[in-house]
């Protein structure tokens, strides 16, 4: 082997993994040590002297060794992992493809000069400007097609498919039809089958992968959209609740307001005959009086009020103790919405672990909460099964989003059968300083 193919094969194949990896990683958004890096470009180095360069099973081989980085490296466990390995490699080598055959082109404009120095010539920049582009790509795609754990596994498989399309098409094409080397004639003319078609191919296979992935960030928005209206009905949903069940209590309050001057006169006139126990029992009838015309929960937020008093409604129709201690910094910069998001999600995952709790245990759903500063630290503890490890859904998901974007985070522990679910959240200043997309 001389010197040229040990740069060609060794020294760029090590820079093209090592680039792939990296990109991949900031997709998935990740930060993983140089020791892996190191380890990737080696099994890939490995990979080259047991399959044939630019065959479709090398490919493939490389593909699986990326969705294997992203599973056990990058610890992310879904089908974007797939995707994005299929469009790392396929970019990369689509625009080596392309340069290769530019440089097919080109190159025999030059070749009787000195045929030789041409062909390394060619060979070392259309390499280089390959990468280049190849970074260039990703760079586009990783600003504008960021990755979101909170879209459907089937939104990404819809994208997927025609990616994968794409990719055995252009390769089969490539191998079997124009093949891996293309030979140029001492006279410097081109080989029998122009290069031309295959350079339309190859750059027509990359503006398809970008349509392709303009498609799925179109998917991803809608799919955000249709998150926020949800959200806002549910937060509209508990506005109605709020104000029906105010105008109840109101007219309650009214008409204890019309009575009270009878009812203090009946008191007055039971203690004046010297009827105390009678009257203690009209005053405590007068207490359960009053007392329903108050919320049963009080935490400061008119709107959390109404949702987390519901929700404990439920809770207790279960057979399920409940306490609430917890106190909201009202008003403050965050959202309404962002607290119904938190509290509507845990308390349905809270009923629904008690419900599976044996008949004979203890249920139960806490909540607390403390404000320390600009620091708010919520806490709903519920009793749990035991059984079972901690799965990560759509409304834990939703939780760790209002938890980002309130720069906080979330967490989640098992404790025997003791489930804690515990969210910080730094309480802005300014409310407008805060974005109003959930990402």
């Amino acid at each position: 082997m001389d010197g040229l193919d040990i740069f060609n094969v060794y020294i760029m194949g090590s820079i093209e993994m090592l680039t792939v990896f990296h990109f991949f990683t900031r997709f998935l958004k990740k930060k993983v040590k140089f020791i892996y890096y190191i380890l990737f470009a080696f099994l890939g180095m490995t990979i080259m002297m047991f399959f044939p360069t630019g065959s479709i099973m090398e490919l493939l081989v490389y593909v699986l060794l990326l969705m294997a980085g992203g599973f056990f490296i990058c610890r992310t466990y879904n089908i974007f992992v797939g995707l994005y390995a299929v469009v790392m490699i396929e970019i990369m080598h689509l625009c080596y493809g392309v340069f290769n055959s530019i440089s097919c082109i080109l190159s025999p404009l030059f070749f009787q000069e000195n045929p030789k120095a041409v062909s390394v010539l060619f060979m070392v920049m259309s390499s280089i400007l390959a990468l280049v582009t190849s970074v260039l790509c990703y760079q586009v795609i990783n600003k504008n097609f960021s990755y979101d754990e909170n879209v459907r596994a089937k939104y990404v498989l819809l994208i997927l498919i025609p990616t994968l399309v794409i990719f055995l098409v252009s390769e089969y094409i490539s191998s079997n039809i124009y093949g891996h080397t293309i030979t140029i004639q001492a006279d410097g003319s081109l080989p029998s089958i122009s290069p031309f078609p295959l350079l339309f191919i190859q750059i027509l296979g990359i503006a398809s992968l970008f349509c392709i992935m303009f498609a799925y960030k179109k998917l991803v928005d809608s799919f955000k959209l249709s998150r926020e209206l949800s959200l806002l009905e549910l937060e509209k949903h508990s506005l109605n609740q709020y104000v029906e069940e105010a105008k109840v209590r109101y007219e309650k309050t009214k008409a204890f307001r019309h009575d009270v001057k009878n009812h203090i006169s009946i008191v007055k006139e039971l203690v004046q005959n010297g009827d105390i126990d009678t009257a203690l029992q009209y005053m405590s009838d007068m207490e359960n009086l009053t007392a329903d015309m108050s919320f049963p929960v009080s935490t400061n937020n008119p709107v959390l009020d109404i949702l987390i008093g519901n929700k404990l409604g439920i809770a207790k129709s279960n057979q399920i103790e409940v306490q609430c201690s917890f106190i909201s910094p009202y008003p403050c910069g965050i959202a309404d919405i962002d607290f119904c998001i938190i509290f509507s999600n845990a308390l349905d995952n809270a009923i629904s672990a008690c419900n599976r709790v044996p008949h004979d245990n203890q249920k139960y759903i806490h909540i607390t909460g403390k404000v320390q500063g600009d620091f708010l630290l919520i806490e709903i503890i519920n009793s749990h099964s035991g059984r079972g490890s901690i799965r990560s859904g759509t409304g834990l998901a939703n939780i760790k989003a209002v938890a980002e974007k309130y720069h906080g985070a979330m967490e989640v522990r098992i404790d025997g059968d003791i489930f804690v679910l515990s969210v910080l959240l730094i309480i802005p200043q300014q409310s407008e300083s805060i974005s109003q997309q959930i990402c």
